[in-house]
């Protein structure tokens, strides 16, 4: 018997491969749930929206981070950047630095403007927030109710 020969995707991407949408909605599931808890009664979609709205742009960049970090490979995030970080900037403290900054919501300007602040090497600073790219790696929020392996088929 033959074995079939492993997919470029399979070869290069570890398992388990993980689903932003999935776990997302399984995040906005679990928030549905203890919002409707505290008031006593089942709120519908209203949390759901709500943690779209709160919390949606923060789980992503987590996500991303730790796909860029090559701890979680995200199936709808560039494949190729998973642990772009590892082969770039391996014990860097200054990636160190402004991946903390980024999880806690900064963007590139008040990363530059702390890095003025603090007189670091602005090209090293640069080359990093370029090869980051995070503007291009924002992708649209497709929540629904369930994840998929959770709905009905």
């Amino acid at each position: 018997m033959q074995q079939d020969s492993p997919t470029v995707l399979e070869f290069c991407c570890p398992e388990p491969r993980l689903s932003v949408h999935d776990q997302s909605a399984l995040e906005a599931l679990q928030y549905k749930w203890i919002e409707s808890e505290r008031a006593g009664h089942d709120l519908g979609d209203a949390p759901i929206l709500d943690w779209i709205r709160q919390h949606w742009n923060g789980f992503l960049r987590a996500r991303w981070i730790e796909h860029l970090q090559g701890r979680a490979f995200w199936i709808e995030l560039d494949h190729d950047d998973f642990g772009l970080l590892q082969r770039w900037y391996r014990d860097s403290w200054l990636l160190d630095e402004i991946l903390a900054r980024l999880k806690c919501g900064d963007e590139n300007l008040g990363i530059l403007n702390w890095a003025i602040d603090v007189d670091l090497p602005m090209e090293d600073v640069i080359d990093i927030l370029e090869t980051l790219d995070i503007n291009a790696r924002r992708i649209e929020c497709r929540l629904c109710a369930r994840p998929a392996h959770m709905q009905a088929s």
